[in-house]
């Protein structure tokens, strides 16, 4: 029995190594699969916005002898805002911003050009114009839920690679903590809304 207690105690250790190292990977994988889905619905809130966003310009540009540089502004903003994209497996903080940026900017000219709109009594009215900006509305606190619950899956999944031991063997796998959603730059000063302009 003394000859075969050196092999039992190996194979204990090489089993307990197995599986401490088998539980970090999944639920670093589970994790990972819920910020990816997370930010799935992230992404799919901002279409939503850059698809209505199509139709309120189109609306607008309908219904009224609109200022050409405001248009162009949500235009090109929109543009922008679509063409940042980001793979939320290597997801960074910089990409992160930048992506926040370009939606930071849509949400800019978007603001602009519904305080704009004020000056044009008939615009208001127009049913599908009143629909649109409802939607739009709703749309933006949609994409407010899709960051905090983005924010929400990143806690547990950076607290589990970041905490001793799983730390160790986390980063040999190639999980490292990722970048939460930041309030956009400026976002602390009041918005001032001038409709005498």
């Amino acid at each position: 029995m003394k000859k075969w207690l050196p092999l039992i105690v190996i194979v204990i250790l090489v089993y307990l190594c197995y599986s401490w190292g088998k539980g970090i990977n999944n639920t670093a994988v589970e994790y990972d699969e819920n910020v990816k889905e997370a930010w799935g619905n992230v992404q799919t809130s901002y279409q939503r916005r850059n698809d209505l966003i199509g139709n309120l310009v189109n609306t607008v540009k309908g219904a009224a002898d609109f200022e050409k540089s405001t248009l162009e502004a949500v235009i090109t903003a929109r543009s922008k805002a679509t063409s940042t994209t980001i793979d939320p497996s290597n997801i960074t903080a910089e990409q992160l911003q930048q992506f926040n940026q370009a939606q930071g900017g849509l949400s800019s000219a978007l603001s602009r050009l519904l305080v704009t709109v004020e000056r044009y009594p008939d615009l208001k009215a127009n049913q599908n114009f009143l629909k649109l900006q409802d939607e739009l509305v709703s749309t933006e606190n949609t994409i407010q839920t899709a960051r905090v619950r983005y924010n929400e899956s990143i806690k547990p999944y950076n607290e589990h690679v970041r905490k001793f031991p799983n730390n160790l063997l986390a980063g040999t796998l190639g999980f490292s903590p990722k970048p939460y959603f930041d309030a956009e730059v400026g976002a602390e000063k009041p918005v001032e809304v001038d409709f005498n302009s």
